[in-house]
C-alpha cells in the first residue's frame, strides 16, 4: 500500500499545520483543565458537576456549527486563506476572554466566542489544503490532520505537567490563545509572488454557493458520509475530551497522569494519521476506514475490563491509532465517490456533522455519567460509535460500490 511519490509542502502547508496545532490546543486546554477549573468555579465533578462540565463543550460547538454553516459563503466572497486568518484571530479573543473568566457563564460565553473561530478553522482546512494538492488530496489531508493530534498531545503533557506543580489554569487558556497569532500572521502577512495561495479568480455569489449546497443535500449517498461523520466526531472526541478526567478519577491519579493519558491517545492519532497519509493510498481509503473501526471497536470495548494504569494507556494509545483516519478519510473517501459534487462545500458539511457529533456525544456522555455515577459505564457510548461507521461505510460500498 506504499506511495513511493515524494510529498512536498510550502507555505500554506505550514500554515495549515499551526492553524489545526493551535485550534487542536485551544480544544484540549479545557478538558484537561476541567478538575481544577470545576473546582474553582463551583461546578465539582466529583459532586455531580459532569453534565455542566460536558455542556462547555455543547456551547463551543454550537459556536462552531454557525460559522461552519456560513464559511463557505464568507469564503466565497473574501477567500479561504484571508477567512482563516481572521478566524484565528477571532478564536485567540476567546480563549483570552476565558483566562480571565470569574465564573461558569463566562467561561461558557468565552468558549462559544472561541468556537466562532474554531468553525471557520474546521470548515475550510481541509478544502484549503485540497486545492493545494488535488492530485492526491487524502494523503496531504490525514498528515495535515495530524498536527491536530500532535496539538493534542504537546498541550495535555505540558498542561498536565504544569497543573500539577500548582500553575493556574488562567495561564494555560491564555497560552493556548496567544499562539493563534502564529496561523494568523502566516495567513495574512503578504504573499510572495511564488506562494500565492491558489484562490477563486473571481468572487463566487452566494446563489451559486447555495446551488452546490442544495445539489449535495439532495443527494441520498451523502447523507450516509454525513452519518459516519456525525459519530466518527463523538467517538474521538469523547475520548479526547473525558479521558483525562476517567483516568483521574478511576485510577485517584493527579492531573499530569490523566493529561498523559489523552497525551497518549493524541500519540496513537498521529501514528494513524501520519501512517495513513503516507501508507494509504486514495483508492485504500475505504480499507482504512473499516479496518480502524474494527480496532476502535475491539480496544474501546476492553476499557472496563483492565484496572491497571499502564494496560489502559497501551489501549488509549490503540484508540488513538483506530480513532485516528476517521475525520480526514470519511471526508477525502466522500468527496472522491461524489466527484461530481463541489469539493468545498463537501468538506464544510461533512464538517457539519462531525462537530455537532462531538458536542452531542460529549454532553451525553457527562449526562449518563451523572445518572451512573461514574465514567466508566458511559465509556460504552465510544464502541457504539465505531460500530455505526463500520456499518455505514460497509452498507455503501455493498449498495453502491458493487453496482
Amino acid at each position: 500500500m506504499s506511495n513511493s511519490r515524494k510529498m512536498i509542502f510550502g507555505r500554506y502547508d505550514y500554515a495549515a499545520f499551526s492553524a489545526l496545532f493551535s485550534y487542536a490546543s485551544v480544544s484540549v486546554v479545557i478538558p484537561v483543565a476541567l478538575v481544577s477549573l470545576a473546582r474553582e468555579l463551583g461546578f465539582d465533578l466529583e459532586s455531580g458537576g459532569f453534565a455542566a462540565g460536558g455542556a462547555l463543550e455543547l456551547s463551543r460547538s454550537a459556536g462552531i456549527l454557525l460559522t461552519m454553516i456560513l464559511s463557505g459563503f464568507i469564503a466565497g466572497k473574501y477567500g479561504k486563506r484571508r477567512t482563516l486568518g481572521i478566524a484565528a484571530i477571532l478564536v485567540g479573543i476567546g480563549m483570552l476572554v476565558c483566562s480571565y473568566a470569574p465564573a461558569y457563564s463566562f467561561v461558557f460565553v468565552a468558549i462559544g466566542i472561541a468556537g466562532l473561530g474554531e468553525g471557520v478553522i474546521e470548515a475550510l482546512i481541509t478544502p484549503f489544503v485540497n486545492d493545494l494538492h488535488q492530485q492526491e488530496a487524502g494523503r496531504y489531508v490525514n498528515v495535515t490532520h495530524s498536527f491536530w493530534s500532535i496539538g493534542v498531545l504537546c498541550t495535555v503533557i505540558i498542561s498536565g505537567i504544569l497543573l500539577s506543580s500548582g500553575v493556574s489554569w488562567r495561564f494555560l487558556i491564555l497560552a493556548c490563545g496567544v499562539i493563534t497569532i502564529i496561523p494568523a500572521l502566516i495567513l495574512l502577512l503578504p504573499q510572495k509572488p511564488g506562494s500565492k495561495y491558489p484562490e477563486h479568480p473571481e468572487p463566487q455569489h452566494w446563489k451559486h454557493i447555495s446551488s452546490q449546497i442544495i445539489a449535495i443535500i439532495r443527494c441520498r449517498r451523502f447523507w450516509v458520509f454525513f452519518g459516519a461523520m456525525f459519530v466518527a466526531g463523538g467517538g474521538e472526541y469523547c475520548l479526547t475530551f473525558w479521558s483525562a478526567s476517567y483516568i483521574q478519577l478511576t485510577f485517584t491519579a493527579a492531573a499530569w497522569i490523566g493529561g498523559t493519558g489523552t497525551g497518549i491517545f493524541a500519540a496513537g492519532m498521529i501514528i494513524g494519521r501520519m501512517g495513513g497519509g503516507y501508507l494509504f493510498k486514495q483508492h485504500h481509503l475505504r480499507q482504512l476506514i473499516l479496518y480502524a473501526a474494527i480496532l476502535g471497536i475491539i480496544t474501546t470495548l476492553l476499557f472496563q475490563a483492565v484496572d491497571s494504569l499502564i494496560l489502559f494507556f497501551i489501549l488509549l494509545l490503540l484508540s488513538g491509532i483506530a480513532s485516528a483516519p476517521f475525520w480526514p478519510s470519511i471526508q477525502t473517501y466522500a468527496v472522491d465517490r461524489l466527484p461530481d459534487k463541489d469539493s468545498t462545500m463537501m468538506y464544510i458539511l461533512l464538517s457539519c456533522a462531525g462537530i455537532p457529533g462531538c458536542g452531542f456525544f460529549t454532553w451525553l456522555l457527562g449526562y449518563t455519567a451523572n445518572i451512573s455515577g461514574n465514567l466508566s459505564t458511559p465509556f460504552y457510548i465510544i464502541p457504539g460509535c465505531f460500530i455505526v461507521i463500520f456499518i455505514l461505510i460497509f452498507s455503501d460500498y455493498l449498495l453502491n460500490e458493487r453496482k
